[in-house]
């Protein structure tokens, strides 16, 4: 039985001028009472605020007509990067938020690509802080036809814990096996384009083997996500739509 009490509000629209964010905001308290913002930039971009830390998913400053002003946001304590595709490595942006003691975790082709940073490879764990772990989890593609964009043992998904509260960071994945051993998860991003990731259905069924509280369906595209709140309906399941085209 999870023990975590989540609590959230949002706030969309809002100018970074007056110190709030511009964008989707999502902010849960951890078992001991502390914050944990949640800003949808957009596709698998996110930037996570837990306890005076900077925590940037996968942070990419521009995509087709999209773009993100990282010139505006505090340099990063911890980031992490799911695999080397373009909308997910950006290896500006990435020298941009690092600081002389930010923690780079990225997956071992990212690492050799870039000269430096941890490299976690699918079942690793590392802990940052009494209080802060990340696990890497696979992330791959199962169709045929699909399987070279995403292959078996490359790419990372992360499970990424604050206080007890746990986030499951999917990357480029379909509905693998390996998630029906992931448990106790607050908060899922999944993703959901095509060809390179999953179906809503896909998504659908990836949901009922993590059973989160939370679903933010992610890296979606132009793919239609609007099903998916209504076929998640029986299930005890928050499905929270963002921009994260």
């Amino acid at each position: 039985m999870k023990k975590i009490m989540i609590c959230f509000f949002t706030a969309v629209g809002l100018f970074s001028a007056c110190g709030q964010s511009k964008y989707e905001t999502d902010v849960f308290t951890t078992q001991s009472g502390k914050s944990v913002k949640i800003h949808a930039l957009m596709h698998s971009s996110i930037r996570i605020e837990y306890d005076g830390k900077e925590i940037e998913i996968d942070p990419c400053a521009k995509l087709h007509e999209k773009t993100v002003d990282y010139t505006d946001m505090p340099k990063a304590d911890i980031i992490l990067v799911t695999h080397e595709h373009y909308d997910h490595y950006d290896e500006a942006t990435l020298r941009l938020l690092s600081k002389e003691n930010t923690q780079l975790i990225m997956n071992k082709r990212c690492v050799d690509m870039y000269g430096s940073g941890m490299a976690m490879a699918n079942g690793s764990r590392v802990q940052l802080a009494d209080d802060i772990t990340i696990e890497a989890v696979p992330a791959y593609n199962t169709t045929q036809g699909h399987l070279d964009f995403h292959p078996k043992g490359r790419d990372n998904g992360y499970i990424l814990t604050l206080d007890g509260l746990r986030i499951y960071l999917a990357g480029d994945t379909e509905d693998i096996p390996e998630m029906s051993r992931i448990k106790d998860i607050d908060i899922a991003f999944l993703p959901c384009n095509q060809p390179y990731t999953m179906t809503p259905e896909q998504l659908v069924r990836a949901t009922r083997m993590l059973n989160p509280k939370v679903l933010f369906p992610y890296h979606y595209g132009t793919t239609d996500v609007s099903s998916i709140p209504s076929q998640l309906k029986k299930e005890d399941v928050d499905v929270r739509i963002r921009h994260y085209e």
